[in-house]
């Protein structure tokens, strides 16, 4: 069974921004929840600085939104390498 590379990308990327946005949120209420996860994603996207501000969770979801959907085109390409051609019988 092969994955459709479009579907996957999209929805990887959706899911990742919509996970960041809701540990952001969460951070906003109850301050200190997700912080650690907040400072490592910091250490990596650029712009973003993991405090607890609206300006900081859009910018961070922006970026989640594409690094996840650049996960999944890389993941389903791997996959569908892996996985050949054919469709095995169920």
């Amino acid at each position: 069974m092969r994955l459709n590379v479009k579907a996957f990308t999209v929805t990887f990327g959706v899911f990742w921004a919509l996970s960041f946005l809701m540990v952001g949120i969460t951070n906003l209420v109850w301050s200190g929840y997700g912080s650690a996860f907040l400072q490592v994603v910091a250490s990596i996207y650029p712009g973003y600085h993991g405090e607890a501000s609206i300006r900081d969770i859009v910018a961070g979801t922006l970026y989640a939104l594409v690094d996840g959907a650049i996960a999944g085109l890389i993941f389903s390409c791997i996959y569908n390498l892996v996985a050949g051609g054919k469709e095995s019988p169920a």
